[in-house]
């Protein structure tokens, strides 16, 4: 008799597959253009799997999430041009700090439904950006308001988070997405990720069973926002430059929450398949149409989004999936 409780050993084809074509990717396609595009594929990845920790398993919407992003690269930026610490340990403490931002932003916001806590998500992110606009010192530390921060050439290094060769930027986002794609998977098969997904469908059903949906939430939150301060560790190192309206902008965030929903909110495969569709859409539409039409990678969002929500209301993962498990289900017929 068949043991139903182990997964047959070629559901896990596809996603090795996929690992390994991602790992030798570099090997094969050398161009930096190409490198370019791939870094910044997956890096929409990673933040959009960390999004997803609250804004997909937690049921609400939030529409500021690059304000953590913004944390975390301000603060590895500034303890490396004001002490000289590497960013490693510089985005571990701008993890902590956007951890902690979320959390006094998530106590008054997350007890709000729909429209409400996405508009908030937005006030708070518009307020931080403005104020760091308008700062040009802030504790006797130096943030340059509009200006932003260069971050000091050190060469080729290892310690410093700086590469000459873009290859190993797409290394070091590639093992980022696939830990926190590994996060996701243990929360959604998790108590956590049950009780997420059960406040997010019908919050008062889930608090009647004993859920604590709030707790629930706020934990998801201070996951989401310490995994997106690395991400926005990265975006500093990856550019060498930031600053207010570069990472913490509401294009930027409105950018991941479109890929989330496209993809698929909630699943872990969801952010990953958006990704690999509209950001390659994306930059090539700033590339050969941005200085004629201004914003129009975002109406080409808006399109593919309107469309999406038509057809494929819970995103393309799903007709996707099925489309996956029936013809493993008929290989496993003809094995049998």
């Amino acid at each position: 008799m068949e043991n139903k409780g182990k997964r047959s050993p070629i559901r896990i084809v596809l996603p090795v597959l996929c690992i390994l074509v991602l790992i030798v990717v570099p090997v094969i396609f050398r161009n930096p253009a190409f490198l370019q595009l791939m870094v910044l594929v997956l890096l929409y990845a990673y933040l959009t799997s960390s999004w997803n920790l609250v804004g997909g398993f937690a049921g609400v919407l939030p529409l500021g999430h690059t304000l953590f992003a913004g944390v975390g690269a301000y603060t590895s930026t500034l303890l490396f041009i004001e002490l000289g610490l590497t960013p490693w340990i510089g985005m571990f403490v701008g993890a902590l700090l956007a951890m902690v931002a979320g959390i006094l932003i998530g106590l008054p916001t997350l007890k709000l439904r729909g429209a409400y806590f996405a508009l908030s998500s937005i006030a708070f992110l518009e307020g931080m950006r403005v104020v760091t606009e308008n700062t040009k010192v802030a504790f006797g530390v130096k943030i340059n308001g509009p200006q932003g921060l260069l971050l000091p050439l050190k060469g080729n290094s290892l310690y410093y988070f700086q590469f000459d060769n873009k290859i190993w930027y797409y290394y070091i986002i590639l093992i980022m997405t696939a830990i926190v794609l590994y996060i996701t998977y243990k929360v959604s098969v998790s108590r956590l990720g049950y009780y997420l997904m059960a406040g997010g469908e019908d919050k008062e059903a889930a608090e009647a069973l004993g859920v604590n949906v709030f707790r629930c939430k706020m934990i998801a939150m201070m996951m989401s926002t310490f995994l997106t301060a690395f991400g926005g560790t990265f975006y500093a190192q990856l550019v060498r430059y930031i600053y207010p309206r570069g990472i913490m902008n509401l294009e930027f965030a409105f950018e991941i929450a479109f890929i989330a929903i496209v993809g698929g909110r909630g699943t872990i495969a969801g952010p990953i398949l958006g990704s690999f569709l509209l950001v390659p859409v994306a930059e090539l539409t700033r590339i050969y149409l941005g200085g004629s039409y201004l914003g129009i990678h975002l109406a080409m969002y808006g399109l593919v989004l309107m469309l999406v929500m038509i057809f494929q209301p819970r995103g393309i993962t799903e007709p996707l999936t099925k489309i996956y498990n029936n013809i493993l289900d008929r290989f496993e017929g003809v094995r049998s």
